[in-house]
């Protein structure tokens, strides 16, 4: 074994005839250890409300959308449609119109998006997993189903034959008939209602595509994307590559992540905050560790003379305090990490805390690279911190 290494290990184990030393020994551990266990259950309970977060966006996106990469109109008639659909990376794919539309219910109104859709869009996006009331649309009734936030703000309920929900879009033809207003209203029964995020659920609604095309005066070739549901480890580029060729227009093909870009960016970012400020916390907690080494080696001074006369070189008694350093960070560290995972394990698997207010457990999630990347910020910055602590011990050896 090293020699340096060797006296470090003895000099860790065995403890001190001064009672202060030890003790602060055992404060620099304790710190160290809190500091790291908190840094992994931070970013642990962070993956947990990430996840929670994205889980109602990606049960409501699609796995992948198509859009015209000129101009909001994509073309696609029956014959690409199949073309598309016999890819063996597609799974199922849906054809969608969209836009924009202004909603009025009694003496209130709201403006969305009303999203047309046909039979294939429960193939491409788990609709039934998003309904909390009534039934999913039928393609032959004048029918739609609304977010709840549009449902809470209009005051809707489901199958209320005594009032119809109206919708109003501007008219895109103007055939010169005398009367004729600037907009086309329809009126349609409300048959259900979706849960997803706080912002579709204030955004969208969904008709068939038959009523979308009719209200919002469209051809049966014009869509505003095409979403699909794709193979496994199928990436944007791949499938852009073999959906080029179909289409006559340029085209662009996201992935979730390209569709919530700013919502992505923002977790992001909040986790590298998150990860910052507890790193902070981490260095402050390794003072004490640069501490403790300052008052081991005043501790340990006579003791580092009969070392000096039995040929170690000051460089390798300084390499004794550096690896003592590393192992009051690194031992302290790791039963951290190994403390916030265990916890973490509990609180996923059988919860004993709440979100304040409800009985929903709190998500967290255990990950390998939160595991790691604790590891590594602790072994770097507590390797930092005992070389800073020990930059100048080998000139303070005397003989």
């Amino acid at each position: 074994m090293h020699t340096p290494f060797y006296i470090a290990l003895r000099y860790f184990f065995t403890k001190s005839q001064q009672n202060i030393i030890n003790l602060i020994n055992l404060i620099s551990l304790g710190v160290v250890l809190v500091a790291t266990a908190s840094l992994f259950i931070v970013l642990s309970a962070f993956s947990g409300l990430k996840d929670f977060g994205l889980s109602f966006s990606n049960a409501f996106d699609p796995d992948f959308r198509v859009e015209a990469v000129r101009g909001k109109i994509l073309h696609i008639d029956s014959l690409q449609l199949n073309k598309i659909e016999d890819l063996p990376a597609i799974v199922a794919a849906a054809p969608i119109l969209e836009e924009k539309v202004f909603l009025q219910f009694r003496d209130k109104d709201h403006v969305a998006y009303l999203k047309g859709v046909g039979s294939t869009y429960r193939q491409v996006v788990e609709v039934d997993s998003l309904m909390i009331r009534g039934n999913w649309i039928e393609n032959d009734m004048d029918d739609v189903v609304i977010g709840a936030g549009i449902a809470t703000r209009l005051s809707l309920g489901v199958y209320d034959f005594s009032d119809f929900l109206t919708l109003s879009t501007p008219r895109r033809i103007n055939s010169g008939l005398l009367g004729q207003g600037p907009f086309v209203n329809e009126t349609a029964l409300v048959s259900g209602i979706f849960l997803a995020s706080a912002e579709n659920n204030q955004s969208y609604l969904f008709s068939s595509l038959s009523f979308a095309q009719r209200f919002l005066q469209r051809a049966e070739n014009e869509y505003s994307s095409l979403e699909i549901k794709a193979a496994p480890s199928v990436t944007s580029e791949e499938l852009e590559a073999q959906l080029s060729p179909i289409f006559s227009q340029p085209i662009t093909v996201k992935n979730r992540v390209a569709l919530n870009a700013a919502l992505y960016k923002m977790l992001n970012t909040e986790n590298a905050a998150v990860y910052l400020i507890f790193t902070l916390v981490i260095i402050i907690a390794l003072f004490n560790v640069v501490g403790s080494l300052v008052m081991m080696f005043l501790d340990k001074k006579p003791q580092l003379k009969i070392l000096y006369t039995m040929g170690l070189s000051p460089k390798e008694i300084q390499l004794i305090f550096f690896y003592l350093g590393g192992l009051l960070s690194w031992v302290g560290g790791l039963l951290g990490v190994i403390l916030g995972a265990v916890l973490v394990l509990i609180q996923q698997y059988f919860p004993f805390i709440s979100v304040p207010g409800t009985s929903l457990a709190y998500p967290v999630t255990f990950t390998s690279a939160n595991f790691f990347v604790v590891l590594f910020t602790l072994f770097v910055l507590g390797g930092i911190a005992s070389f800073w602590a020990t930059r100048n011990m080998d000139k303070k050896v005397k003989v």
